[in-house]
């Protein structure tokens, strides 16, 4: 197989939404292959030279969760060579606290719940962010939290997760969800992800999206096109 998109998924309404739509729309001719290897103990990794680009979306575990989830330990080397081969890599949520892990951080369980759409502040200059503007409104959905790996850039916080994002060489990692459009907002309402929210969250979670996405999707895609814009690079340089 020629150079490829590899997206890691948890859970099957964690999906990656905007993402596939950004690469499809920027970097169509890159193949994209979903996959999962969090419950294989002794997964067949990709070499990170057949890889263009690595998505890892978020999932109900923790990122340490390896007794559980044996798999997890081979996303981190993953993600741990892809960054060292200069792959474009995106965390989100969980993926984000596996990329943090793989790059040496800690990962602190439970150290606040954050779920549903308020503001995070953008401190940090990317592209991948920069059109989200300064104060963006974003969905949160975890309760986990990560260090900053050393030697990585601060790009977003909130008071109760300092770590709301950053950038280390190739790779990003986002706490919160810019993925998210109506579909996927559906899927995982349907889901037992859905089971984390107090009576009657699951309607106010779809009113704050009616608010929110009209603005939060154009400038989410803007963004991600970035990451497709390198992905589709790195593939051409195969």
């Amino acid at each position: 197989m020629s150079r490829h998109v590899l997206v890691l998924q948890h859970a099957p309404w964690e999906g990656p939404g905007l993402v596939a739509r950004a690469l499809a729309d920027r970097a169509g001719d890159v193949p994209v292959v979903v996959r999962g290897f969090v419950d294989d103990p002794d997964p067949d990794l990709p070499d990170p030279a057949a890889l263009a680009g690595l998505v890892v979306m978020g999932g109900p575990m923790g990122a340490d969760d390896d007794a559980r989830h044996p798999g997890l330990a081979a996303e981190r080397r993953l993600l741990a060579a892809a960054v060292d081969a200069g792959v474009p890599v995106l965390g989100v949520c969980l993926g984000m606290q596996l990329l943090a892990r793989a790059l040496g951080a800690t990962v602190h369980a439970g150290h606040g719940t954050e779920i549903g759409f308020a503001p995070v502040e953008v401190v940090g200059a990317d592209p991948v962010l920069a059109p989200l503007g300064t104060t963006p409104t974003v969905l949160h959905w975890h309760g986990d939290a990560v260090e900053l790996p050393a030697g990585a850039t601060l790009l977003a916080r909130t008071g109760v997760t300092p770590v709301q994002a950053f950038r280390a060489g190739s790779a990003v990692g986002l706490q919160f969800h810019v993925e998210l459009d109506e579909a996927l907002l559906g899927d995982w309402l349907a889901s037992p992800a859905a089971d984390d929210l107090p009576s009657g969250g699951a309607e106010g979670l779809r009113r704050d999206a009616r608010v929110a996405l009209p603005a939060l999707a154009p400038a989410a895609l803007a963004g991600l096109s970035v990451f497709a814009d390198a992905v589709r690079d790195a593939a051409a340089r195969s």
